[in-house]
């Protein structure tokens, strides 16, 4: 089997997609270990290419699809993944979006797949999410962690609108609240009461942890 989890490391590392998808559903006809599949091959991808990153070796659109690849692989193990059978416990769970009137996924994507691959349970609601689909989603998925993401400066003001709506609806005291995006800066987020604030993906990591320690 040692080939066959190279290989999904490599397709991952290589931002290979129909490569990742194949190897995913070869791995479920095979009937191998999905806890094996995902630590050994997949997620070794993923950790090495957030890896390559943060060393420089590897710039923002390597990542990006990698992470496409990563995404392409989860899409076919999902079900596995949630079977009790597959033996893989989560760190927590953290419900992720791209607020509303805003269609960028790319930074929301690669947060997403990182924190799979650090074995976070995550729930990935999309791109240009309502504000009442994240407070109904929360209430429903009781998150620990919520990170929402915002690519234009014209989207920010949304950030603050859902950690309003937590406060209101009562829900903000069992979820923090992480921020990140292109125009988003610590300042805002200590301005609008955010929990913390991630300038990459690695970062969103680091302070998941934290927030969950």
């Amino acid at each position: 089997m040692s080939d066959l989890l190279d290989k999904m490391r490599l397709a991952i590392l290589d931002g290979e997609e129909e490569d990742a998808e194949a190897l995913a559903r070869e791995a479920l006809e095979k009937g191998e270990d999905i806890k094996t599949v995902m630590n050994d091959g997949f997620l070794k991808g993923i950790q090495e290419a957030g890896q390559l990153y943060a060393d420089g070796e590897y710039f923002l659109p390597d990542l990006v699809c990698s992470a496409e690849a990563m995404k392409c692989a989860l899409a076919v193990l999902e079900e596995e993944l949630k079977k009790p059978s597959a033996g893989i416990e989560s760190k927590g769970k953290v419900l992720v979006a791209t607020v509303q009137g805003d269609v960028h996924d790319i930074g929301k994507t690669i947060v997403a797949s990182m924190l799979i691959a650090n074995g976070y349970d995550v729930i990935d609601l999309g791109v240009d999410v309502s504000n009442d689909e994240v407070i109904k989603a929360v209430a429903a998925e009781k998150p620990q962690v919520v990170g929402l993401s915002a690519l234009l400066s014209t989207t920010m003001e949304e950030q603050r609108n859902v950690i309003e709506a937590l406060i209101e609806n009562g829900l903000k005291k069992s979820v923090s609240v992480m921020i990140g995006g292109a125009p988003v800066t610590q300042e805002w987020g200590e301005k609008i009461g955010a929990d913390g604030y991630a300038d990459d993906a690695i970062g969103a990591v680091e302070l998941t942890g934290r927030l969950l320690a």
